[in-house]
């Protein structure tokens, strides 16, 4: 085939470095800007910090979206508009921390929690104190370190010593006789083989008069399926007691640990600096800029006043250095006027969650923010992943509040964040002898206007970790 020349016409998108840098810090969290901060500084001469300051941090409780402060924080309201820093500034003072005094006695710093032993170590630690000969010591450990991190012994004594060196001389007797003198430290339920070993362990600890102590023994050691089952007339029938004193014994049941080695669990937890607090002035919810979380950037004036008297040896690099420099600023300028706007059209529309709590959320999409801004619905996803913001009622991230909606019988959406929350109000009032099924929480949702399929109560209901109708239902 013959080699020809042709001319075509096509579009194509060129991303420029500074366009790529405003979208990647767009999507960095808090934490992560002032990593990417801290690298810049150290590779820029261009750049300084204007002011040190500790950015002020709160902790994140687990399986939860709300985050519980562990300071108290005064943020100071910044009310400059993004037109007054210009499109290139020189210098840009993005954060403002909380007041030190120049006397050191008058700082506080805070306590540093002291640091938790493992499972392991407390019981080693333990061991030390017994009376026990060297020998039962050692078997007693090889014990402790075959335990699982919710401190059951996992694999059976007699798969342990078929993996134990014959020159220890180690055998079953001395294994069960260890096992016997594990689960009597101080830390009952420890060394378990089964759920029920280890409620029994804890249960014989408790004083011999306990009222109905000896029942709830023996139903974790014999009928632990039938509890868990809520099968109450059958474990009636097979014990011949009464309602209390059944009742009774559920209690105790009840207060136990089935996972005592999570005590010791060392999980550090996470810290999340908030990007925006939110709170009411004049009437109106408002959102506004946490200047803690905000790193304070400036052209140092010094190589800068050395570039406009450049020569031609080094006036090139530091003039990358500059124009850098002045990227960075601006896109930071940027990417929290940007976090701002998201904010403040998110608060706009959920006041009536911040006024009433859950049951006031509305439904609201991605979508909806990004025309109500002028942004495409990629940009509004980046400004809410990983941003927090402050609130009276705790700290959430960006994407709490959005969610789908399912149609009323009014002509309106309610959302389904209210809809989760219609439904643990109603759990927590049932009766417990009669609890609610699922289609009888469509039903009383439906006489409010509010049309929801058993099977959608179903999967909210165990979203919500709310146990079926049968295994609520208690004496």
């Amino acid at each position: 085939m013959k080699p020809v020349l042709q001319t075509r016409l096509s579009q194509q998108l060129t991303l420029t470095p500074q366009l790529q840098q405003a979208i990647r810090l767009l999507q960095l969290s808090t934490q992560d800007i002032h990593q990417e901060v801290s690298r810049m500084l150290d590779e820029n001469p261009l750049l300084e910090l204007a002011e040190e300051s500790a950015p002020i941090i709160f902790s994140v409780e687990p399986r939860s979206n709300v985050v519980a402060t562990n300071a108290e924080t005064e943020t100071v309201t910044d009310n400059r508009s993004a037109d007054d820093f210009g499109s290139e500034p020189a210098d840009w003072n993005s954060g403002g921390g909380m007041a030190h005094s120049s006397d050191d006695e008058d700082e506080t710093y805070p306590e540093q929690a002291a640091e938790q032993a493992s499972l392991r170590e407390h019981l080693h630690n333990q061991l030390t104190t017994t009376s026990l000969d060297n020998k039962d010591r050692k078997v007693i450990g090889l014990l402790i370190d075959a335990l699982d991190e919710n401190g059951y012994l996992a694999q059976d004594l007699p798969e342990l010593v078929e993996l134990l060196p014959t020159e220890l001389e180690i055998t079953l007797d001395d294994l069960e006789t260890a096992l016997v003198q594990l689960q009597h430290l101080d830390q009952p339920g420890l060394g378990a083989r089964n759920l029920g070993e280890c409620l029994a362990l804890q249960l014989k600890t408790l004083p011999e008069d306990t009222p109905q102590r000896d029942m709830a023994i023996c139903l974790v050691s014999h009928h632990l399926d039938l509890v868990a089952a809520h099968d109450f007339s059958k474990i009636k029938k097979l014990l011949h007691c009464s309602d209390n004193e059944l009742r009774t014994a559920q209690h105790l049941i009840a207060g136990l640990n089935p996972k005592p080695g999570t005590e010791f669990d060392q999980t550090v937890a996470d810290y999340v600096t908030p990007d925006v607090v939110v709170d009411k002035h004049n009437g109106k919810w408002r959102a506004r800029l946490n200047t803690a979380a905000m790193p304070k950037l400036r052209v140092n004036q010094i190589y800068a006043n050395i570039l406009q008297q450049r020569n031609e040896k080094n006036g090139s690099q530091l003039a990358t250095h500059l124009q850098e420099a002045k990227w960075l600023i601006k896109n930071l300028q940027q990417r929290f006027d940007t976090i701002l706007r998201v904010a403040q059209a998110i608060v706009e529309r959920q006041g009536n969650f911040l006024e009433h709590g859950e049951i006031g959320m509305r439904p609201l999409v991605l979508r909806e923010i990004a025309d109500t801004l002028e942004l495409h619905e990629s940009t509004v996803s980046r400004s809410t992943t990983q941003k927090f913001m402050l609130t009276p009622r705790g700290i959430y991230e960006f994407k709490y509040f959005f969610g789908s909606g399912l149609a009323t019988g009014i002509g309106g959406i309610c959302s389904s964040t209210a809809i989760r929350e219609l439904i643990k109000q109603l759990v927590s009032a049932e009766d417990r002898l009669k609890p609610l099924t699922d289609n009888r929480m469509s039903e009383i949702l439906a006489q409010q206007g509010i049309v929801v399929a058993r099977r959608t109560i179903a999967k909210y209901r165990e979203a919500l970790h709310i146990l079926p109708v049968n295994l609520r239902k208690s004496l």
